[in-house]
């Protein structure tokens, strides 16, 4: 649920006279959350802020509520798929809330401790050239865009980069990647580049992001992929897929 702040925002610009994809382009915010705000009334949304302070005091996530804490403050830059991930490791079965509830429950939790999301500084340093067919870096995204009639979509990327090189393979589609289209994805990035490298290069928290993001359990989406990288021969059964975006070139 957006702030008083934001919910003041989105009435000044509706009262200024603007529509509710331009309120939205302004405040580089989702449209569907300038609509539900759009008409709704003060006391209204007192009355809903309310509802959601109880909702969340009132939890099945509360229980995890100093765990969680403690995680945030010491590393406020942490992603609601990296906490729900500790949770699942350090009790060895899946936390008693789906993701989306955990999600919600963290950004409260934010918001009522002033713990706002902080990027850690990273440290890049130059890497060696590598040799052709050495590596490739895999990556997802996606993006909103108008079309002609006005209408608001979001399209998804999926990328694959080779490092010597710097050949690209990109592919667009206008729903979230499935499980089998990640998969069907690096086949046909395999047979555009007429073979596949020695080594596979992921930023692991965008691809977790974009899953949280749209339903699938990142677990599940990196106990996938790790299976994946298993049939290709990329990495030993049992190791677990590392991060190392300190190592990444630049795309």
């Amino acid at each position: 649920m957006t702030d008083w702040y934001m919910y003041n925002e989105i009435q000044k610009l509706k009262s200024m006279g603007f529509s509710k994809s331009r309120t939205a382009d302004k405040l580089q915010i989702n449209f569907r959350t300038v609509k539900r705000y759009w008409d709704m009334t003060p006391a209204d949304y007192a009355d809903a802020f309310k509802d959601l302070h109880r909702n969340m005091r009132n939890s099945t996530a509360s229980r995890y509520e100093q765990e969680i804490l403690a995680w945030l403050e010491q590393h406020p830059d942490l992603s609601s798929a990296q906490i729900y991930d500790w949770l699942y490791e350090k009790y060895q079965t899946p936390p008693v809330v789906a993701e989306r509830t955990m999600r919600r429950y963290i950004a409260w939790l934010r918001e009522q401790h002033a713990i706002p999301r902080q990027s850690g500084l990273r440290s890049y340093e130059a890497v060696q050239e590598l040799p052709p067919a050495e590596q490739a870096q895999v990556d997802m995204g996606s993006i909103p865009l108008t079309r002609q009639d006005g209408a608001r979509i979001k399209v998804f990327c999926f990328a694959m980069v080779l490092s010597h090189s710097r050949y690209k393979y990109a592919f667009w589609q206008d729903h979230p990647f499935t499980t089998a289209e990640f998969i069907t994805a690096h086949q046909n990035a395999f047979a555009f580049f007429g073979g596949r490298p020695k080594q596979m290069v992921y930023d692991q928290d965008r691809v977790l992001a974009e899953s949280e993001n749209h339903g699938t359990s990142s677990t599940q989406k990196g106990s996938r992929l790790t299976r994946l990288l298993c049939i290709l021969k990329f990495i030993s059964a049992g190791e677990r897929i590392r991060n190392p975006r300190a190592k990444l070139r630049p795309l």
